[in-house]
């Protein structure tokens, strides 16, 4: 059976310089990050340097998503909360591509890594920091005192809020990146029997029409998730920035 880490493994494509005695490499993952980045621009361009009325499959799929996006964003954190329309933009779709990307045999999946993902996450944290102070000065640690809980107990609410407010980048960075590991690792397996089973001959290739099924079956789960993920690390960030922008409860 192949090794089912071995996709995830980031492999040197070439040096762009050294600096301090430490190696800056162009890799596959850098590789594919710019694949995405060159896909969705393309998309986005491209789908719409030519608007029409009754706008074609590109334009449509382009039109959608800045509308979802959108819709999600002010549900989530108001009409003020457009201004992050970018931010919030940018993360849903570089995400969704690489997810998707991830896909296709003999690709490599970006957000399979949590140094990646984690740089996502630090930067939607940094974002709500900086803006929250920004915005609200002191009253921005208002995040942190709820209204209305009895004196007694505000100091072990402020330690549990300030607590829960510093793990956001750990559960918002490790949720994208365990999905996307465990699913990969997932259909790696199953494809494993698939071709280990198909080299025992005409038995074997009956033995392999039930992974073959529920390998498929995953992928169009995959898919599933690969925008699942994309969504939930969306409205999260969309949560998040509405903290900073309303910090009371």
């Amino acid at each position: 059976m192949a090794d089912p880490i071995h996709q995830f493994k980031i492999n040197k494509i070439a040096t762009i310089a050294n600096v301090g005695g430490h190696e800056i490499a162009f890799t596959n993952s850098s590789l594919y990050m710019l694949i995405a980045a060159g896909v969705v621009t393309a998309l986005m361009v491209g789908a719409t340097a030519r608007r029409s009325l009754v706008p074609g499959r590109l334009q449509s799929v382009a039109e959608l998503s800045y509308e979802f996006v959108a819709d999600t964003l002010k549900s989530s954190a108001g009409s003020e909360g457009m201004k992050f329309f970018p931010l919030v933009f940018t993360l849903f779709m570089f995400i969704l591509t690489v997810n998707m990307i991830g896909l296709i045999p003999g690709t490599f999946t970006v957000t399979s890594h949590i140094i990646v993902t984690a740089a996502l996450a630090l930067l939607v944290f940094f974002t709500v920091i900086g803006y929250g102070v920004y915005r609200n000065g002191f009253k921005f640690l208002k995040l942190f005192v709820p209204s209305g809980i009895p004196i007694y107990i505000l100091p072990l609410i402020v330690f549990i809020e300030v607590l829960s407010f510093l793990s956001r980048p750990i559960s918002h960075s490790v949720r994208l990146f365990a999905n996307m590991l465990a699913g990969h690792i997932t259909l790696k397996v199953f494809a494993s029997f698939v071709t280990m089973l198909g080299g025992l001959g005409f038995v074997g290739w009956l033995g392999a029409i039930l992974p073959l099924g529920l390998t498929v079956s995953l992928t169009a789960l995959e898919m599933l998730v690969a925008f699942l993920q994309a969504y939930v690390f969306t409205i999260l960030t969309c949560i998040y920035l509405n903290d900073a922008i309303h910090p009371g409860h």
